[in-house]
């Protein structure tokens, strides 16, 4: 039995009402902020809601470690989203939330609510989580890394067995990433795009470190940034329909790998 299998059902009412996610503060384009379901939130809609499984999975409140935490936004959309879901079972509840970043803005996550923080670079030889967690989620960080085979092995060591790690990333069909990754790396700007992404290669990175892909997900068929289209509900289910059928399509994937038991 496919334990996401009920994937459709996880709630997005809440990105339409709650205007925290519209704040100057959370960060997201001037377009986005105009429309009701925007689908630039579903990196963090994919991530509370992995989280939330994994909370029902180990049926107890779960250690977090994100990395690349950048101003806080996925800590600050978990909290709101928890506050608003109307079916409980949807609730995230977590014991700690540490958050690891090369470089920490200190001002700006001083009032996030972080359990703890930790200044560390993933591309380091010597990282390691400062402590052991159930879950690390890493949202749109292993694109920005020369070796994301690498880091992804470095962070599951420090993932409990039976822990999992969540990412996300864009993505394109498996033939073209050679190429384009190539491109990229040409003419990447400090910071910028350096690696390129397939169903296939997460499936890979996962193995590579020693976990199992158990979910992985598109995210859209297109984003209209700013347009009226994303006021309908009915086209953010569409989306993600598309992306879970077509995870190959180019937009942005979403996955699940687990690390075996004990």
């Amino acid at each position: 039995m496919n334990p996401y299998a009920h994937t459709q059902k996880w709630e997005i009412e809440f990105l339409e009402t709650e205007e925290v996610l519209r704040s100057k503060n959370f960060g997201i384009t001037a377009e986005a902020k105009k429309v009701r379901y925007p689908v630039r939130l579903l990196r963090y809609w994919f991530g509370y809601h992995l989280l939330v499984e994994e909370c029902r999975r180990a049926g107890r409140p779960i250690d977090v470690a994100e990395i690349g935490i950048h101003n806080g936004q996925m800590l600050l959309f978990a909290k709101l989203a928890a506050s608003k879901v109307k079916d409980p079972a949807q609730a995230l509840q977590y014991a700690s939330w540490l958050g690891v970043d090369a470089v920490l803005k200190h001002d700006r996550l001083a009032k996030a609510g972080y359990t703890e923080l930790q200044e560390a670079n993933l591309e380091a030889p010597d990282f390691q989580i400062a402590k052991p967690c159930d879950t690390a989620i890493c949202l749109h960080v292993f694109e920005h890394l020369s070796d994301p085979e690498e880091a992804l092995r470095k962070i599951a060591i420090n993932v409990r067995p039976g822990g999992s790690v969540i990412g996300g990333f864009p993505v394109l069909p498996h033939p073209l990433i050679g190429i384009r990754e190539k491109q990229v790396r040409k003419t990447a700007q400090p910071m910028g795009h350096v690696s390129i992404f397939s169903p296939e290669r997460v499936k890979s990175m996962a193995e590579s470190a020693g976990l199992k892909l158990e979910f992985s997900s598109g995210a859209f068929f297109a984003r209209r940034k700013g347009s009226a289209i994303e006021n309908s509900p009915a086209w953010l289910k569409f989306n993600l329909w598309w992306g879970n059928q077509f995870p190959w399509w180019p937009g942005e994937i979403y996955w699940l790998a687990r690390k075996p038991e004990a």
